[in-house]
């Protein structure tokens, strides 16, 4: 058997985990793995007919590879973003199936966020072996509770934000604090109500200026310390504005318009004598080395994967439902949308979580 690993979309903590994870699983088989290098399109780099263009486009992974691997952040595959359906040139599948067929790759497990999880998909839909472990800071892939990554980020998170209280109270202002999470509200939902901020917008409910500015006022003056903390999603908007989509570009040099958390700040000091300060968490979230649970969950889903090929069972994605490690079929991510339960978790009009129904919910809330 020969097994290739593949990595797409924005790093997590977690994901060098589930490599060492899959690689010392395989090798206990006797099985060979590789490495496909800055994801889907470090593949549509390699040139088929040429080896040295295979060899550089790929590591192998052994014991000696992975040591010591799953106490660092990020990935040693390096990731892109990049789905092959839609480059430049077209449609690149059968290029990517012409570069897997001449790696001769027996079954491929990628990881990765909605994007890469759907071409991988699509792949299987072709009759390619392929099993998918869902990653992503927002925790927002269809057909999980979980996603590798999610933990740590949102501890990261909480840890910047009270860590901010220091300078936020000695200069007694409004912190507008911003955090990842363009489609799903629930990292910034998590950690504004594990940091006790006093209110948390997320992507799923507008935010009307003339209700949260009376609110954060009125916070600002109750705390003894005269400051206030909102916690802010980036993919939410102000009720009657537009959404700005940071990922609109690749690069943070290179953005368009004026981001949520600006955005919010700027109407706050437009309509009262308040000053702010801005914070956008951004890829701090995503930095340094992973917390137990994600290398926990790393460690499990990769070996869930090894075991899902042996028993020739692809075209699965590996999940976390109700507390117990599960499969799904690789096309469950494509059936629904996952995100805040706002009825449940959320009050829209306090603009802070309001945890009514816990019973029978996932232990990370969504």
């Amino acid at each position: 058997m020969r097994l290739a690993i593949l990595t797409g979309g924005g790093d997590v903590p977690g994901l060098n985990p589930c490599i060492r994870s899959i690689t010392m699983s395989a090798m206990q088989r006797g099985w060979d793995v590789i490495g496909l290098r800055r994801g889907w399109e470090g593949v549509l780099e390699m040139d088929p007919t040429d080896p040295r263009s295979l060899e550089n486009g790929t590591i192998v992974l052994d014991r000696n590879s992975v040591r010591g691997i799953d106490r660092q952040g990020g990935t040693i595959l390096h990731s892109s973003r990049n789905d092959p359906r839609t480059t430049d040139e077209g449609d690149q599948t059968q290029k990517i199936l012409d570069i897997l067929d001449a790696l001769q790759i027996d079954a491929l497990i990628t990881m990765g966020g909605d994007g890469t999880l759907r071409y991988s998909a699509y792949l299987a839909s072709l009759g390619r072996n392929v099993i998918s472990i869902p990653k992503t800071m927002d925790n927002d892939v269809y057909g999980t509770d979980y996603c590798i990554g999610f933990s740590t980020a949102v501890t990261r998170s909480v840890e910047a934000i009270n860590a901010l209280r220091t300078t936020v109270a000695s200069h007694e202002r409004i912190a507008v604090i911003e955090l990842f999470g363009r489609r799903s509200g629930e990292t910034a939902l998590l950690s504004g109500f594990l940091s006790q901020a006093d209110r948390t917008v997320i992507a799923e409910v507008p935010a009307d200026i003339d209700r949260l500015l009376p609110l954060l006022l009125d916070d600002k003056a109750n705390n003894p310390e005269s400051y206030a903390i909102c916690i802010v999603s980036e993919g939410a908007k102000l009720a009657g504005g537009e959404i700005y989509d940071s990922e609109i570009s690749k690069s943070n040099t290179n953005r368009v318009g004026v981001n949520i958390g600006t955005q919010l700040a700027r109407e706050i000091e437009a309509r009262s004598p308040e000053r702010t300060i801005v914070q956008e968490l951004a890829y701090l979230m995503r930095a340094g080395e992973p917390d137990a649970m994600d290398r926990m969950v790393g460690f499990a889903f990769g070996a869930l994967a090894v075991q899902l090929i042996e028993e020739r069972r692809t075209s699965n994605m590996v999940c976390l439902n109700d507390g117990n490690y599960g499969v799904v079929p690789i096309s469950t991510l494509l059936e629904g949308t996952k995100g805040v339960n706002v009825s449940g978790l959320y009050d829209a009009r306090q603009y802070r979580a309001n945890l009514m129904q816990i019973e029978g919910m996932p232990m990370f809330l969504y």
